[in-house]
Order: structure tokens, then sequence, then C-alpha cells
């Protein structure tokens, strides 16, 4: 699957790029984290969220690593998870540009493969279901971010 979107954050560029790659700052606005492990700072962490699509539910353990970090610009990160039965593999890369000097603008893309029982049992679910949680992280993200 891919997503991908745009977001007006009322925020100089460089705040938008501290809070956005700082694994701590951006997991308050994740939903389902129940932890956060970071295994090597400004390049590995680990997460574990809950996720359910319907009646189907979910824990996943995801590693994820940045594959590119080109301040305050543009960062790509891969992150690989598994649960029961399920793998989740997805690679996400934003682009930031500054609008003026107190607004970015943040451009992201996102390609998400899921593999297994969720994904059987929850395909028509999925699309609707991560456009609802990803809405709800970027609303997160500003309100934290223009606070």
């Amino acid at each position: 699957m891919h997503f991908e979107g745009t977001v007006t954050i009322n925020a100089p560029q460089e705040k938008v790029w501290a809070f956005l790659t700082d694994p701590d700052s951006v997991s308050q606005c994740a939903p389902g984290l129940q932890s956060l492990e970071i295994i090597e700072p400004a390049k590995r962490f680990r997460a574990v969220a809950s996720v359910g699509f319907g009646s189907v539910k979910a824990t996943f353990t995801t590693d994820v690593e940045w594959l590119v970090l080109d301040p305050p610009h543009r960062a790509k990160m891969q992150a690989r998870g598994s649960a029961p039965g399920s793998a989740v593999e997805a690679t996400s890369e934003m682009f930031l540009t500054a609008v003026d000097e107190g607004t970015t603008e943040m451009r992201w893309t996102a390609d998400v493969a899921v593999m297994g029982t969720i994904a059987s049992l929850a395909s028509r679910l999925m699309a609707s279901v991560t456009k609802r949680l990803t809405d709800e992280f970027f609303q997160c993200v500003k309100q934290k971010i223009e606070a």
C-alpha cells in the first residue's frame, strides 16, 4: 500500500525537523504505542505498538532504522515488524520545506506491506484504518510542535 500527504505546520523548519527525527518526541503521537527503546541514538530504535483492524488486533514489535538524515530537509526510514503470525515492512520518507520564517510544509510518503494472518483477515479495512491513524498522528504532531 502506498500513502502520501502534505501537512503544513506553523513552526520553523528546524523545530519541525527536531521533533520529527527524535523518537522520544514523535512517539508521543504514535497511536497504540506501548513502548519505545533507543537501540542506537540517531540511527535505530524499537517500538512495540498495538493496532486493530475491526475485531482483528495485533501487537507488533518493530525495528526502525533511519536510512537518510539530511537536516533539516529530508529523512527516510525503514521499519520491519512482527506480530504472532504476521509481519509488516514499511519505508517512509519526509521532505520539509520552509514556506516562510514560521511555517513549514512537510510532504511525506509511506510504502507499507503487511503479510500473514492480519493481512488476510483485515485486508479490506487496512486502508481506512491506516488513514485514520495517520490523520490522528499528524494532528497530534501539529499540536505538539505548534504549542
